[in-house]
């Protein structure tokens, strides 16, 4: 390709890039205006995340629109091929972070606000603090293509996964103890589980990272138990 060639084309990786960060910081905007809506029981930031998601899904479609133009024309190989595709990748994670925080965010409005644990409370503000700092720290290492701290990301959801566990047998004893919140706390059961959902996209997105970066992959994630099913 000629100088300018390359300069045109180096430019729409940086476009492509720049629209995935931006990606990037409105489902982190939106997961954590999600879980506040639902710790707070506030309705009305509850409907506006709800409303702002569309926002993320015609930027996920602008992102995929270029991400498919630039392959046809430009027919990239090696480090671009990576670079793009998993750009394709991380943009369809972050677009399902976005669909998992809107959930949350009815689920919020769903949820009785005489239904009151401050044990519960804690616990779904904790994994959310760990869940949002994977996402942060994840989107970070996309941008600086930091493959170590995107390993980083992945060794940290363990302790997502941990506390899920935790929450999700309470909730189960609450609801044994008395069958008429039960309704409440499967709505609470769903929200515990989509914040665990998003720490799985954040570990999703850093397997991307360090392939984008190294060419390879990061050695194969422990196997994770279902605790609906009790199946991997």
């Amino acid at each position: 390709m000629s100088e300018h060639t390359v300069s045109a084309y180096d430019e729409e990786l940086t476009e492509m890039a720049g629209k995935v960060a931006e990606m990037g910081g409105l489902a982190e905007r939106a997961f954590a205006d999600a879980v506040s809506a639902l710790v707070s029981r506030d309705h009305e930031l509850a409907k506006t995340t709800i409303a702002n998601d569309e926002r993320l899904d015609v930027l996920h479609q602008d992102v995929e629109a270029k991400l498919i133009e630039m392959i046809a024309r430009r027919q990239p190989m090696g480090q671009d091929l990576r670079e793009i595709t998993a750009a394709s990748r991380i943009a369809n994670d972050l677009e399902r972070v976005g669909d998992l925080a809107k959930n949350v965010a009815k689920r919020a409005i769903a949820i009785d606000s005489n239904l009151q644990s401050k044990k519960l409370a804690i616990g779904v503000e904790h994994m959310t603090e760990l869940a949002l700092g994977q996402l942060k720290q994840v989107l970070d290492a996309y941008t600086r293509r930091d493959a170590e701290a995107a390993r980083r990301v992945q060794e940290a959801d363990a302790e997502v996964d941990a506390i899920y566990t935790s929450l999700f047998r309470e909730l189960l004893t609450y609801m044994m103890e008395d069958p008429r919140i039960i309704t409440q706390c499967v709505h609470l059961l769903f929200c515990a589980k989509n914040i665990e959902r998003i720490g799985d996209h954040a570990t999703n997105i850093a397997e991307n990272v360090y392939f984008m970066v190294t060419g390879e992959r990061l050695p194969e994630e422990r196997e994770k138990v279902d605790e609906m099913s009790g199946t991997v």
